[in-house]
């Protein structure tokens, strides 16, 4: 990729997130699931790569502190659109045996209106290279507005844009499971590259084997599925190279599992990215997100020193 597709565009909501560290003890920082791998993506990518996130935040001094640490993390602000009477959402994490459960604050979040505006979209999303997106940035919209980040999506893919859809689970956001299975499979058309995780997609659509995700996928326009399946197999295939399987590293204590599948995205597109094939680039992916889940939150700098 030449030129101003050396750009790698995630969209979605960054929250405020506080993140359980010790008994009663929380850590505040900032992260979701988009922009942790856009936050990768930046520690992975050639320094002649940008990375951007495209959303919205509020006006107040908790959005400037999240806009503040997006560029300290260089990742650009340019498609971060602000909404003056919004702010930013807010979620915990509690953790058990490495386990997580969350508790969300986002009524008020800005990131709601992210797709509100067709020309903005078009503007920042045909500058990319690649454009990361998942079934929680869908999740969040109203459907109108669902529709509309899919057709400006589906545009820049047409015009050779590479696409990545991560399915994302979180049916307390979705109205009905209905329209949770129809969102998913929206954003499956417009995506080049789907990646869901088995325990999730498989329960919802009455599927009992990963090989009946990666089918349903590929027909809904997907050119390559990469099916997650915790501590079984990987499950892959692109029209490219075919089928394959490879096992997921063994760890022998899980700390924390956030930010363990937003990494993973992070390093498969950043490798696919940069010309490596899907075998190259998910051996990449499964050791990054092995070490990510063995320590506390959604961001470990630690895994890069």
């Amino acid at each position: 990729m030449t030129g101003k597709k050396r750009r790698f565009l995630a969209v979605g909501e960054c929250m405020v997130e506080l993140a359980q560290i010790g008994p009663g003890t929380y850590r505040r920082g900032f992260a979701g699931d988009t922009f942790n791998t856009a936050w990768y993506a930046r520690r992975l990518l050639p320094a002649d790569w940008a990375v951007g996130y495209l959303s919205a935040t509020g006006a107040d001094a908790v959005s400037e502190e999240m806009r503040g640490f997006f560029r300290e993390a260089g990742i650009e602000t340019k498609a971060l659109r602000v909404v003056p009477d919004r702010t930013v959402g807010l979620y915990m994490i509690s953790t058990k045996a490495g386990e997580r459960d969350f508790s969300y604050w986002r009524g008020q979040s800005a990131a709601r209106l992210l797709a509100e505006d067709e020309a903005f979209l078009t503007e920042h999303l045909s500058g990319a290279g690649v454009v990361h997106f998942s079934g929680i940035t869908l999740a969040i919209l109203p459907a109108a507005d669902r529709q509309r980040l899919c057709r400006a999506i589906g545009a820049v893919r047409a015009a050779g844009t590479l696409v990545s859809f991560d399915t994302n689970l979180r049916p307390r956001l979705w109205q009905d499971t209905e329209s949770m299975k129809a969102g998913l499979m929206l954003g499956a058309s417009v995506a080049d590259v789907v990646l869901p995780s088995f325990d999730e997609d498989g329960p919802l659509f009455g599927e009992t084997a990963p090989q009946q995700t990666i089918v349903r996928y590929l027909d809904a326009g997907a050119g390559t599925v990469v099916v997650k399946n915790g501590a079984a197999p990987l499950c892959a295939f692109s029209r490219a190279e075919g089928a394959f399987e490879m096992a997921p590293r063994r760890v022998e204590r899980v700390i924390d599992t956030t930010a363990a599948g937003d990494s993973f995205a992070a390093a498969l597109m950043s490798r696919l990215a940069t010309g490596q094939s899907l075998k190259e680039a998910a051996v990449r992916a499964i050791d990054l997100a092995a070490a990510v889940i063995q320590a506390p939150g959604a961001l470990v700098p630690e895994v890069f020193e």
